[in-house]
This record gives C-alpha cells, structure tokens and sequence, in this order.
C-alpha cells in the first residue's frame, strides 16, 4: 500500500535534522549552558552547548525538527533575558552524540 500525504508529510517532519544555533547577548557566566543542557533532557534531541571565544554560545542539536525547534523555544524562554539574537542554520543528522552535554 503506497503512504498517503499525510505519512510522507509526517515522516518528513520527524527525520532527524543537526542545527547549529548560536545565542548572542549576555550569555556567558549566567548557567546559559548548564541551564541548556537540563532543558534538553525534555525533548528528543542530542547534542552539545559550549562558550565560543568572542562571547556567544552555540549549540548544537540532532532530533525531530519540531522536537528542536520546542527546544530552542524552551531554551529563549527560560534565557529570555540574557539573548539579544539568534542564529539557526539547519544540516543533516549525522547521528554522532548519544546524549547532550556540555562541550569544553
């Protein structure tokens, strides 16, 4: 039986995709990757946060877009005061990371 719209769409929607997203604002020394790290553990996503040089914080997920994409809202919400902008950009999955830590 050939899947219908609505399973092509569904599967689409809930292949694994990589995102690199960076946080720009006061996000250093304030638990922004602490904080980033226990918020991932609510959503089916995996991957790394870490302080970058010049004073943002990237992170790096693999999940479901609409899992990413609820965790990246959950991550503005909680860090509202601190982010000043975000950059998103989307890759495929390469399924390397088993869990979400930090990365030092």
């Amino acid at each position: 039986m050939k899947p219908g719209p609505a399973s092509l769409y569904n599967a689409c929607m809930s292949t694994p995709v990589r995102q690199r997203i960076v946080f720009t604002g006061h996000v250093q020394g304030v638990g922004f990757r602490f904080t980033t790290v226990r918020l991932a553990r609510g959503f089916e996503v995996a991957g790394t946060v870490r302080n970058l040089p010049d004073g943002r914080v990237e992170v790096v997920a693999e999940g479901p877009p609409a899992q990413i994409d609820a965790f990246v809202d959950a991550v503005r919400e909680a860090m509202s005061g601190y982010i000043r902008h975000v950059e998103r950009q989307t890759e495929s999955a390469t399924g390397g990371f088993s869990g979400f830590d930090v990365a030092f």
